[in-house]
Parts: C-alpha cells; sequence; structure tokens
C-alpha cells in the first residue's frame, strides 16, 4: 500500500504497468476496485496506470479540511507532482469524472487526453431535471457494497455515514461549468448510459459545448451499471487513448 504526504492528507493510490501515465478516478462513495477492478490489468499491459482513492474515499482518511471539487482536483496535481508527472491522460467515473474536469481546466497542461464517464459537468442555472426514477437510482445492494468496501480498509470503518453525507452534499451543491468547457483543450471520451443520472438531451447539451469531444452511450444501462461493462468500456476507451 502507497500513501502520498500532500495537503494535509495521506493520499492512497496504487501503481501497475509502464508506459505513458494514466489517472483512474473513482466514484463517490467506492473504491479503486469497486470503480475500476477488471480493467486494471488491462490497462496496465500498455501503461503506468495509477489509480487514486480521493479524501475520505477507501484507504484515504477524511480529514476536517473542506471538502470540494477543487480541493480534490488539487490533491490529483500534488500528487502528480510527488510523482514527477508532468503529463498524464485521465479516465473518471462520475465524482472521478467531475475531478477529473477540475484538473483538466485548472492544470491544462498537465492532462493529455480525457475520459468523463457518468460525471455531468454542465449545470446551467435553472435547469430542473427530473429526479431519476427508481430504476436508475443506486439500489440498496450497490449502497450496501459501498459500505462494505468502505469498512474494509478505511481508517476509521465508523466513518461512514457521515462521510457519505458530506460527499453527496458536496456533489449536489456543485455548480458545475459552462463556458469553461468550452475552452476545454483535452480531447475528451464521454461516455453514459442511456438511463443514467444526466438525461440524454442534458448530455448533448454538454457534449456540443467541447471542441474536441466524442460521446459514447451504453444500452441499457443505468449509472452504476456503466463500469459494470467493462468490455464495451475497455473497447471505447482503448483507440480513444492509443490515437494520437
Amino acid at each position: 500500500m502507497t500513501y502520498a504526504p500532500l495537503n494535509g492528507l495521506q493520499l492512497y493510490y496504487e501503481t501497475r504497468g509502464s508506459g505513458r501515465p494514466l489517472v483512474l478516478l473513482h466514484g463517490g462513495l467506492m473504491t479503486i476496485d469497486l470503480t475500476f477492478g477488471p480493467l486494471l490489468e488491462p490497462l496496465a499491459a500498455t501503461r503506468q496506470v495509477i489509480a487514486v482513492e480521493l479524501q475520505g474515499h477507501g484507504h484515504t482518511a477524511d480529514t476536517d479540511r473542506p471538502m470540494t471539487i477543487e480541493t480534490l482536483a488539487g490533491d490529483v496535481v500534488a500528487l502528480l507532482d510527488h510523482l514527477g508527472i508532468a503529463e498524464t491522460d485521465l479516465f473518471g467515473f462520475s465524482l472521478g469524472g467531475l475531478v477529473a474536469y477540475a484538473v483538466a481546466l485548472g492544470a491544462p497542461a498537465r492532462v493529455g487526453k480525457l475520459i468523463a464517464a457518468s460525471a455531468d459537468a454542465h449545470r446551467p442555472p435553472g435547469r430542473e431535471s427530473a429526479p431519476p426514477g427508481d430504476d436508475r437510482m443506486p439500489t440498496p445492494a450497490d449502497f450496501q457494497a459501498w459500505r462494505d468496501a468502505y469498512e474494509a480498509v478505511a481508517p476509521d470503518p465508523a466513518h461512514f455515514d457521515e462521510f457519505a453525507a458530506r460527499t453527496s452534499a458536496m456533489v449536489h451543491e456543485f455548480p458545475g461549468w459552462t463556458g469553461e468547457l468550452r475552452s476545454l483543450r483535452s480531447p475528451t471520451l464521454l461516455i453514459f448510459g442511456d438511463r443514467d443520472f444526466s438525461p440524454l438531451p442534458d448530455v448533448v447539451e454538454m457534449f456540443e459545448l467541447l471542441p474536441d469531444a466524442q460521446l459514447a452511450v451504453l444500452p441499457g444501462t443505468t449509472h452504476v451499471g456503466v463500469m459494470r461493462r467493462p468490455g464495451e468500456v475497455l473497447a471505447l476507451i482503448t483507440p480513444f487513448l492509443d490515437a494520437r
């Protein structure tokens, strides 16, 4: 187990493989393995994979430091500095996708390509999308799996409920970006499920803001289901990352 002391955290990360770096950023309330488990070895076959557990998630202890998308992005940049990595590609799911956007927008010279799966980075004022129906929401079994994974590795297993409330508030209160997305330099691949939290018209609106983007929609797939289709995800991201 490897930790980087930075920004008041002991930030947990794992590395595999060699080659061009690819940083993996997990979903909210999740761990590296829950989000990316089946993809870790295939991705590491041709690149250096650096998988991070963000503040409060998994092995990385929570602190009383404010938790925002920007502070989490700052931790990723600090980890790149710690590892001596000048530029990397990024792949983030859900919360991790928002953090990946924040890294690419705040430190554009550090990011080559960006993959954002199920991350609603565009939240224009006044938009009142209908709440997702129960058929799109995580199930009680999903929440229990997240709790179980947290309690198995977290420094303070009893902290899950408080940490989950903080994380949920951060994600729901995040205002998103509009003009900033139009200036995003990184070639970007968006991946969503057709029954994701974000309605497809909202996804297309965000896609059209990005100057250099591709969009993939997985059929019959909810938000939490996207990363449960590793074969399709790998088939999408490999040619995107390999093209230069």
